[in-house]
């Protein structure tokens, strides 16, 4: 009784929080790496950092690896896992504790060509273990993202998607991110992009600037032994 009328007392504070949050323009600072080892796998390699606004105020910390099976040129099935620490409030208070979340999933995706636009079709599980300090949960949920690529020339290209999260417990709907951007090839194997992020959840909308380094090493001669001469 006392943890509800706590709660009930809390229901302001946390709805001017989420406001707040939804007024700024956070940013997503992100790394992704599929480092090929030999001619059928790859290490996948990831790290995030998510703020409530552009350059400031923690939000979430990801990183996820994972081993890349390359079925054939379009098609890439993947198991990993993920380690997630999350500050759920837009407000720094003292004493406030990170969630902590392990998540195992399992992806297949599909790659296809029609004209000059490049499709890929994601399809994810995810296992999430989550620690809130004086909880812990488990929960289930599948999400499915759709995204075209489009070459402008052999430097520049534009990159978007749109991807569902459905629970498999609960709500049905988890949240919908639409993304577009700009993209730079670097390299043969680098790119960079530069978005935006609209992060719809049931009742909140989040508006993200999204900056994304993606770098492909070809590391097979790494794992191969040196010729005796």
């Amino acid at each position: 009784m006392k943890k509800l009328y706590f709660t009930i007392l809390l229901i302001p504070f946390l709805v001017g929080a989420q406001n707040n949050a939804e007024e700024e323009f956070g940013g997503w600072y992100m790394y992704f790496g599929m480092n090929k080892i030999s001619e059928r796998f790859s290490i996948h390699s990831e790290a995030q950092f998510r703020y409530y606004e552009t350059a400031d105020n923690f939000n979430q910390l990801l990183l996820r690896t994972g081993l890349n099976y390359h079925i054939n040129p379009n098609a890439i099935a993947t198991g990993g896992y993920a380690f997630i620490k999350t500050d759920p409030t837009f407000l720094e208070n003292e004493g406030d504790r990170d969630s902590r979340e392990h998540r195992i999933f399992q992806q297949f995706i599909l790659k296809n060509k029609v004209w000059e636009l490049i499709f890929e079709h994601r399809y994810r599980l995810e296992q999430r273990f989550l620690d809130f300090g004086d909880e812990t949960r488990t929960e289930h949920r599948a999400r499915y993202r759709i995204q075209m690529t489009l070459p402008l020339t052999n430097t520049f290209f534009l990159n978007f998607y749109d991807e569902l999260f459905i629970n498999l417990q609960d709500d049905l709907f988890g949240q919908n991110r639409l993304y577009g951007a700009l993209g730079i090839h670097l390299t043969e194997n680098s790119s960079v992009q530069l978005g935006y992020l609209r992060n719809q959840f049931t009742s909140q909308v989040f508006d993200r600037l999204q900056i994304g380094f993606f770098f492909n090493p070809d590391l097979r001669n790494i794992f191969k032994k040196k010729d005796k001469s």
